[in-house]
Parts: structure tokens; C-alpha cells; sequence
């Protein structure tokens, strides 16, 4: 744990929970190739603002490389819609894109 993520930890430990603390545990636990320790951040994230559209789109990533993938498309399809709703087109188009490559895979 680097000492940026230490300093978020000891945030969260601190009671200053909040989405965009979340979501950036969340990114640090996925840039550092540890998407199950990511889920339960971004989960909270989407608990507290189920309308961050950013904290779906990284979940979906998480749940994907855990090979969960139905919880990975039921993410980004929320996202997408959180995106569209507050016009947020870079995330409109990047979630597109990973729900695309879904159904190239041929995943359900």
C-alpha cells in the first residue's frame, strides 16, 4: 500500500466516508491489479451516489476482471444510464464500448 492509499485508508478510518473517497480506493486498488479489494469501494461508492457514473464504470471493470461478468454488464448499463441522465458523454461512450465488447464476447 502506497502511501497515497494510506492516507485515504486512514480518511475512511477517520469517519470521512464519502462516494469520492470510494471511488478513489476503488482506482487505486484496480491500478494496482487488485480488483477485489476494489468492489467493496466502488460498491459503496454507488450506495452512497447511485448516481456517479464514473463509480459504476469502474465496479463494472472490478467485476469484470474477477470474472464476473453478468454483475460487470448489470454495472455499466446502470452507468450508462447515470451518464445519459446528467449528459456525461465521455462516459456515455466509454461504457458503450465496454458493453459492445460484452456482446462480441458472446456473454450473456
Amino acid at each position: 500500500m502506497n502511501t497515497m492509499t494510506q492516507g485515504l485508508q486512514a480518511m475512511l478510518a477517520a469517519g470521512k466516508d464519502n462516494a469520492l473517497l470510494r471511488v478513489t480506493l476503488g482506482k487505486a486498488a484496480l491500478d494496482a491489479d487488485q480488483p477485489a479489494d476494489a468492489i467493496p469501494h466502488l460498491q459503496r461508492a454507488v450506495e452512497q451516489d447511485p448516481h456517479y457514473s464514473v463509480a459504476w464504470k469502474l465496479l463494472g471493470k472490478a467485476q469484470l476482471a474477477q470474472g464476473q461478468t453478468d454483475a460487470a454488464r448489470a454495472a455499466w448499463t446502470e452507468g450508462l444510464r447515470c451518464a445519459e441522465a446528467k449528459g456525461d458523454a465521455q462516459v456515455v461512450k466509454e461504457l458503450g464500448v465496454f458493453l459492445r465488447r460484452l456482446d462480441k464476447a458472446g456473454t450473456p
